[in-house]
């Protein structure tokens, strides 16, 4: 798929008020509470918001609802944060604006955000809200994360689960990530999988295995060696 070429729309369904992908038969976020879990795993694991300073840049694969760029973005404010955060997400399967919305409905942290996740979702390359500048590359990261020209001193590795979603763990992808990762940059995600860890170490980063958020036992950080 041509690099920010939109897909199908990506069938939901909805349990709780919690989307539930159709595609992969998987939830966008915890069932229990989705920001507390990526506030838990994408910011703790990446050691944020301590580690932020101006022209920090966020990498992500898998935007999903927009939930984590809320979750980055929130933190950044509350930090008193000068300067600039630059956050790039890829996804192959851009939610609708109207989805991402009500997917982020339960949560009013999001709602200084909505237009600008809406902007990207509705096809605007990047958009921009107080010193937060979001992009979104729509596409197979296997084909657009290799032509990406920039680098990440955190990643947000949140595909769905390696058995359902495993193009968005692949060893070459793993790979990728690493190449664009700046000297001492970190990465995090939800899985635990063996798969992923191995994965993560051929790539170059040093790997440790964290306590999870909930009822999951582990998740994984990991740290350019």
């Amino acid at each position: 798929m041509p690099e920010n070429q939109r897909s199908e729309a990506h069938p939901l369904e909805w349990r709780d008020g919690v989307p539930v992908s159709g595609r992969f038969d998987d939830p966008f976020y915890s069932l229990e509470n989705g920001l507390a879990e990526t506030r838990h795993v994408f910011l703790a694991g990446n050691g944020l918001p301590a580690r932020f300073r101006d022209g920090f840049a966020i990498g992500e694969l898998g935007f999903g609802t927009g939930l984590n760029f809320v979750a980055a973005a929130t933190a950044w404010r509350e930090a008193g944060m000068a300067g600039r955060l630059d956050f790039t997400s890829f996804e192959a399967f851009p939610l609708s604006p109207d989805d991402s919305r009500r997917a982020l409905a339960p949560f009013p942290e999001a709602a200084p955000f909505l237009n600008v996740i809406a902007a990207v979702l509705d096809g605007a390359p990047e958009a921009e809200a107080g010193g937060v500048t979001l992009t979104l590359v729509c596409g197979d990261a296997r084909e657009t994360l290799p032509r990406w020209a920039g680098r990440a001193d955190a990643w947000f590795l949140d595909g769905f689960a390696p058995a359902r979603n495993p193009e968005l763990w692949e060893e070459g992808l793993l790979r990728a990530v690493a190449e664009r990762t700046a000297p001492g940059g970190t990465c995090a995600t939800y899985s635990a999988a063996g798969a992923v860890r191995r994965g993560l170490e051929a790539a170059g980063f040093a790997v440790a295995r964290l306590p999870g958020y909930g009822r999951k036992r582990h998740m994984t950080a990991g740290r350019l060696a």
